[in-house]
């Protein structure tokens, strides 16, 4: 008897604890997970709740020392809607609204004018303060509406990359940027607070557990830093103001994790006044959706595909003839100049597009078209933006194609790579021979507070590390030497840099005739153990003619920025 007392009391104070603990857990849910929402739903009685109100994750950068800055959240307030047959008196109503907030006089008075209709909308996006100013005068015909909408604090920051939220149809989803490729994580489509209590605690117990974060509802964090953001922003502004080119665009990446620390593309927009843009081609971002024949910073992964697979040295020479024939076809160096008898580094000091086109012959065909598509080229990176595209290595086929479309790929012309695709094959350069996987968002947000990581890893292996350490050797001396005469050269920092001038393709085939070029450069450091890759490119500037006078500046008010504001270390 005793010990049946013993197990039904246990049993009895098994079951006060389980209650207790659920009360809890429903507590902490109404009132720190959903405590917001109960607040406004009290200051809001007796207001007409809107029947298209929409609930929706957060959008966040992640500031150097990990606090999260807002970049896309839910703004709460109210529009004002009038029933033109409630209304009494049209001119004092509009006075005592437009005392509150100012509103479209012309518009208010044909909305009163429709006697026959049931609602009329006059005011969106109406604060609360605005909203209680009005509310006091319990207007006949006027009904305050609780609402929410997109608001994007930073503005134009990281515009492309963030996107923004439109409608597609009849439905509000997001359209463009981070805020369509996580369309499935941010849209929330139910509220945590009319769901059974068991219900909400299982559901959030998976999202903790789940294999796969991003198949639960909740709120992004990414990588974007918002100072580096707009430092890139305002260096693009200055290349477009400075150089006029058609559009331009950059890329900060820590070349070993793949995080992407700032993205931009220049023109750029408010992703909260999209609605006003005239040239939707602004929304897109052509760093991930574009794809181009970049130039001639190929030409250190030639390099590093000729040393990796024992084709040459670093000491190697060969006989710079000024200009070839080859295929039929004339190539020749950018000043159509004759170096004779020279080493594998002038190659790449002096962007030698005869010394590329004889690395590539020097490594074979068949070697070298499996290092390109070892770069990734023509592959999907899998960055988490929507629409990228694949570059374009069809012209190499599998190593067969006439001797011309090696000879030209090997100084980047011929075959197009979209920017992202170009950032992660030379971020092996950076990474020892591996290939990292460039990402933006790196953890998902729970309403219950919980926050699950994303890390896609590593990518494969490329080069041999003693490759990369080679080829970086040499990128040291071009940055150090060759570019600008050394007049960038840092005492305490050492980097690894190349430029790119790249004619531009027609569409019927050939290229554009006069000084039409899309000029490119990345550069990373401190070149031995780098804590970023910098990419940029900007196309059809004007006034120069090449990389070096254009992209080169940029590059380094980027490079030092980026040493203050991180304070990194000098390496040399």
């Amino acid at each position: 008897m005793r010990s049946r007392f013993i197990l039904r009391t246990r049993i009895l104070a098994g079951c006060f604890v389980l209650v207790a603990l659920l009360l809890l857990g429903r507590l902490y849910f109404v009132q720190i997970v959903h405590g917001a929402q109960y607040q406004r739903d009290a200051t809001a009685q007796y207001v007409e709740p809107g029947q298209d109100t929409e609930s929706r994750g957060s959008i966040f950068f992640t500031a150097k020392d990990g606090e999260l800055v807002a970049a896309a959240v839910m703004q709460t307030g109210y529009k004002i809607a009038i029933v033109p047959s409630e209304i009494t008196d049209s001119l004092r109503t509009f006075d005592l609204i437009n005392a509150a907030l100012p509103i479209d006089r012309e518009r208010y008075l044909k909305s009163v004018m429709k006697k026959d209709d049931s609602w009329e909308e006059i005011a969106f996006r109406v604060s609360d303060d605005a909203a209680a100013k009005i509310r006091v005068h319990k207007l006949p015909g006027v009904r305050l509406v609780q609402d929410q909408w997109r608001f994007y604090p930073a503005h134009e920051l990281a515009a492309q990359a963030i996107g923004f939220v439109g409608f597609k149809g009849d439905t509000k989803t997001g359209v463009y940027g981070l805020e369509k490729s996580w369309q499935d994580t941010l849209a929330q489509t139910s509220s945590g607070r009319y769901v059974n209590p068991f219900a909400e605690i299982f559901t959030n117990l998976q999202a903790a557990v789940s294999s796969d974060p991003a198949s639960h509802e909740g709120s992004i964090i990414t990588s974007i830093e918002p100072q580096v953001q707009s430092q890139l922003e305002t260096t693009l502004e200055s290349v477009m103001k400075t150089y006029t080119p058609r559009f331009a665009g950059g890329i900060v990446m820590d070349p070993h994790t793949g995080e992407i620390v700032a993205m931009a593309t220049r023109p750029g927009f408010d992703p909260n006044t999209y609605n006003t843009v005239t040239d939707q081609s602004v929304f897109s971002n052509s760093l991930v959706e574009g794809r181009y024949e970049l130039g001639s910073i190929m030409k250190p992964l030639t390099m590093a595909a000729g040393i990796d697979s024992g084709a040459i040295t670093a000491r190697s020479v060969y006989d710079d003839t000024g200009c070839i024939t080859v295929s039929t076809y004339k190539i020749c160096n950018f000043d159509l100049k004759a170096r004779g008898v020279i080493p594998m580094q002038e190659v790449l000091s002096q962007s030698l597009n005869l010394g590329a086109a004889f690395v590539a012959t020097k490594t074979g065909y068949p070697t070298f078209t499996k290092y390109m598509k070892a770069y990734g080229f023509g592959q999907k990176t899998g960055i988490d933006l929507p629409n990228e595209v694949t570059g374009d290595l069809s012209p190499l086929g599998n190593g067969q194609k006439p001797a011309i479309n090696y000879d030209t790929a090997a100084f980047g012309q011929g075959v197009s790579v979209s920017p992202i695709e170009m950032i992660r094959a030379l971020g092996a350069l950076a990474n020892q021979g591996v290939l990292p996987n460039p990402h933006v968002v790196t953890a998902i947000k729970y309403a219950s507070g919980i926050t699950r990581s994303i890390d896609p890893g590593q990518g494969p292996r490329v080069l041999a590390a003693t490759t990369s350490e080679t080829v970086t050797n040499m990128l040291i001396k071009v940055f150090d030497e060759g570019l600008l005469g050394g007049e960038l050269k840092m005492e305490h920092y050492s980097f690894a840099a190349k430029t790119g001038t790249a004619q531009i393709p027609m569409p019927g085939g050939g290229y554009y005739p006069g000084e039409q070029y899309l000029h490119s450069f990345f550069g990373y450091f401190p070149a031995h153990d780098p804590k970023f890759i910098v990419f940029l490119y900007a196309f059809r500037p004007q006034g120069q003619k090449y990389a070096s006078a254009t992209l080169a500046h940029p590059f380094m008010d980027i490079a030092k920025y980026l040493i203050n504001y991180y304070n990194i270390p000098p390496d040399r």
